[in-house]
């Protein structure tokens, strides 16, 4: 995490504000088709799940040789809208210095090659969480934020074009990476060995949940992405660099619930699989409070420390980077309840009216802010937007799990939403106190984080576990103190 923070600050301090601007806004345009990517990533995923459930051995081989096939379909229908679309929209509608038009281009071009090698890594990293092996997605993990580190000081050596260099490394490192996976899977996999198969029917179930996951990952995308250009209209490139900066920030923090989630989402398709539908409701209840506790722990002191601890990090703080940090923290606070839902709902493969639903309500952020930015507003308006939007998702995310897995929402909201919120209002006092009563610096700093470290875990612990969670907390705990015995 602080690898990847001091990453951000020294390729932010040598690009300077207008270049990370631009590389994160022409970048962002490739990454719009990652849609057609992450939609079979997630259809992978819980296929391979499913078939380990069921110890499968013979059909995961055979859909992982189906899903390879399709990746490669995805790499070329991926350059195509990117080499006709997204290079004329780059180049026409785009706010850019016209003296970095050529460099623009270049890294367009080298996004576009990063994003195909990464789209051949989606399938083995997809077998790599099917299997539960964290620990190598951790690894590698780590080897990529060491390499991105590296190309901070290999920036600062060479003097050429820094913005162009920057885009060229990246792709090395995301070819680098991809290989590492390849060859991981190869050796400890034997269903990774791609052969030629073909069932249609079996395709089409697999493209048809793609398709209609693919419908709320193309709004989600459209939204951020969206957005972004909207500031970039309204505000110019200064602007998207503060946002980058914030989801930056959002997304070393977010790893933790992500890599928990990664870790849970597996086991809740299993579950379902075969048919342990009680053990499947009981994750369900305690990965959403367990991440929340997670995220509100991390969140609160960066939500009341913003401003000193961004200006440690950053030599220069560009404008609006300190309330665009601390809306995004928010936001994210709220998603976190909504992911096991969405698991759970996924695992039943019913995601027609979830996937309509979100989308629909994901994409009247687009119309909101562009009448508000109009009306004059500043640029944090759309993230307030987001928020609100990401509450009202909440509803129909749990009114479908009810439908179809039969978690009662009654239950829901005693057990998880009441005791998060509970936890939350009390842990965030005793820091809020502090903040309030203290003048900012690195004392303040550490006070306040200390606090909510210690009283969190407090306050989690007496009132935000049941007595179960309590006993396999011990459990844990015990366990962990023998090792380091």
């Amino acid at each position: 995490m602080l690898v990847s923070l001091y990453t951000v600050r020294v390729v932010l301090e040598t690009l300077g504000e207008i270049d990370y601007g631009i590389y994160n806004v022409v970048g962002g345009i490739v990454t719009m088709f990652s849609f057609l990517s992450s939609t079979m990533a997630s259809a992978s995923q819980r296929f391979f799940a499913f078939e380990i459930g069921k110890n499968n051995f013979q059909r995961l081989k055979e859909i992982f040789s189906l899903t390879l096939l399709s990746y490669i379909g995805i790499a070329l229908l991926v350059f195509l809208l990117a080499e006709t679309f997204g290079l004329w929209f780059v180049n026409t509608q785009l706010t850019i210095p016209s003296d970095r038009i050529d460099a623009v281009n270049y890294i367009y071009q080298f996004s576009i090659l990063s994003f195909i090698v990464s789209i051949f890594s989606t399938p083995y990293q997809a077998i790599i969480i099917a299997r539960e092996k964290m620990n190598v997605y951790a690894y590698v993990s780590i080897v990529e934020s060491i390499l991105k580190l590296l190309i901070v000081y290999l920036l600062v050596l060479f003097s050429f074009d820094k913005l162009k260099l920057y885009a060229i490394l990246v792709f090395f490192v995301t070819f680098f990476v991809t290989l590492i996976y390849i060859f991981y899977c190869r050796r400890n996999f034997k269903e990774s060995f791609y052969f030629f198969y073909w069932e249609s029917k079996k395709m089409m179930e697999i493209v048809s949940y793609a398709w209609w996951n693919m419908i709320g990952t193309v709004a989600g995308l459209l939204r951020n992405q969206g957005v972004n250009i909207l500031l970039n209209v309204f505000f110019g490139p200064v602007v998207n660099t503060a946002r980058a900066i914030a989801y930056q920030v959002n997304a070393v923090l977010s790893n933790f619930s992500n890599n928990f989630y990664i870790a849970v989402h597996p086991q809740i398709i299993k579950y379902y699989s075969s048919k342990q539908l009680e053990e499947m409701n009981d994750l369900v209840f305690r990965s959403s409070k367990l991440a929340f506790y997670l995220v509100m722990i991390l969140f609160i002191p960066l939500i009341l420390e913003t401003e000193y601890i961004l200006r440690l990090w950053l030599n220069d703080l560009p404008k609006h980077t300190v309330i665009f940090v601390q809306l995004v923290i928010i936001n994210t606070l709220i998603n976190v309840l909504n992911n096991p839902l969405t698991c759970a709902i996924q695992a039943t493969g019913k995601i027609i009216i979830l996937q309509l639903t979100i989308s629909v309500l994901n994409l009247t952020i687009l119309p909101i802010s562009y009448l508000f930015l109009r009306w004059g507003m500043q640029p944090e308006i759309t993230m307030i937007i987001s928020i609100c939007i990401s509450i009202l998702c909440f509803f129909p995310r749990l009114l479908l799990v009810k439908k179809y897995v039969g978690i009662s929402i009654i239950l829901f909201f005693k057990k998880v939403l009441f005791v998060v919120i509970i936890v939350f209002i009390l842990s965030i006092i005793p820091p809020i106190i502090i903040n309030l009563n203290m003048e900012s610096s690195l004392y303040r700093f550490l006070l306040v984080t200390l606090t909510v470290l210690l009283f969190s875990i407090w306050v989690i612990y007496k009132i935000g576990l049941t007595i179960n969670e309590k006993k396999l907390s011990k459990a844990l705990i015990n366990k962990f103190i023998k090792r380091i015995k």
